[in-house]
């Protein structure tokens, strides 16, 4: 089982976002420290709070500076883009970091980037994203002359091409035929699970679901591929859980109960940004008002492992008692109090160095 993180990433909104952007890449840097196997990277457009809306090019930035690691997009919203700059994109992140890209891809979940870009509906979403990787899948097999007729995206190149000079010749990536592609599924299993199976996607589910949730997931996507005569591979599947490793019981309690901790405040940004029109008349209300609205407790009850070394230890192998072996746990990358600077660089060593040892040794003798 190998560790990972995922990172929205998700700061508090006064941050400077030129402090966010380097604690950011700081903790990309710690993890191939820590010998994680993978990050992964959000994007979005318009929020502070999630201030990368380009996660190829943070990612760009640390290439040189690691080696191990590899890269996931968390995800390219698809619609938000033309699948053709997407793929050359990629394919030149793939060619830059020698061949360690995994595209995360998606429909995009964040209301005010859906309103911008004029694709609030999500059923249409969930096309145009299909629609997208159809021609990107074309595109990184094939150079011009092509055409390529879509509903939602034309890719045409027929007439102004020179071989000799290389115009014509589109971007390829260094993986071939091309990168692995993910998804992440928040729903209990669905049409999500299934699309993930049909199309040879990395399953990746996520951390703010209760893991009912990610069985459920486990089991649309496996029974899905059962179906279709695929093979069912645990190596292949992330599962996301919200973990602090701290030096005791009593700390964690005391930042896991605090109504305005990094916890609190990620649950209510997440499940707030959701119902933010229900919402209008208390936009400015404190934690007090909003964390019973949006059941923050029962969100941080059911999505986050916090403890010593010992209880997290004991909670990691319960999961993967319940869910069965997996492939890759995926820590999440929360932000950083000024006043606490150390809290998450201490956890993720904890959990490396410590924790994973032995989850990993009790993981391999249920696959035993």
């Amino acid at each position: 089982m190998d560790l990972g993180i995922f990172m929205m990433p998700l700061h508090r909104a006064d941050k400077p976002w030129k402090q966010a952007l380097e604690e950011d890449r700081e903790l990309v840097l710690l993890c191939e420290e820590l010998a994680f196997s993978e990050v992964w990277i959000g994007e979005h457009f318009t929020t502070r709070a999630e201030g990368i809306p380009s996660a190829m090019m943070f990612l760009a930035t640390v290439i040189a500076q690691t080696r191990r690691i590899r890269f996931g997009t968390g995800v390219v919203n698809l619609p938000h883009h033309h699948p053709a700059m997407v793929a050359a994109e990629a394919a030149m992140f793939d060619q830059l970091s020698d061949g360690r890209l995994m595209l995360g891809i998606g429909p995009g979940g964040l209301v005010s980037d859906a309103e911008m870009f004029g694709h609030e509906d999500v059923p249409e979403r969930v096309a145009m994203t299909l629609e997208a990787v159809d021609m990107m899948l074309q595109l990184w097999q094939q150079h011009a002359p092509l055409k390529i007729e879509g509903r939602y995206y034309n890719a045409t190149l027929e007439n102004n091409i020179w071989p000799a000079h290389g115009i014509g010749t589109l971007c390829h990536p260094l993986q071939q035929p091309h990168p692995p592609l993910a998804m992440a599924m928040v729903s209990p299993g669905g049409r999500t699970a299934e699309i993930i199976a049909e199309r040879d996607f990395i399953p990746i589910s996520s951390n703010f679901v209760p893991l009912e949730h990610v069985e459920a997931q486990w089991q649309c996507y496996s029974e899905t591929r059962q179906r279709l005569g695929k093979p069912v591979d645990r190596d292949l599947w992330r599962v996301g859980r919200n973990i602090l490793v701290t030096d005791s019981d009593a700390r964690a309690a005391d930042i896991v109960d605090d109504p305005d901790s990094v916890f609190a405040h990620y649950f209510r940004y997440l499940r707030g940004t959701r119902r933010i029109q229900e919402l209008w008349d208390l936009r400015d209300a404190g934690p007090q008002v909003l964390n019973p609205i949006l059941e923050v407790d029962k969100a941080i009850e059911d999505c986050v492992i916090a403890g010593s070394v010992e209880t997290v230890t004991a909670r990691l192998i319960e999961v993967v008692e319940r869910l069965g072996p997996f492939g890759t746990l995926l820590c999440i990358g929360h932000d950083n109090d000024a006043a606490t600077p150390e809290l998450w660089p201490d956890s993720m060593r904890r959990l490396a160095r410590e924790v994973m040892p032995r989850v990993r040794q009790h993981a391999a003798s249920l696959a035993a």
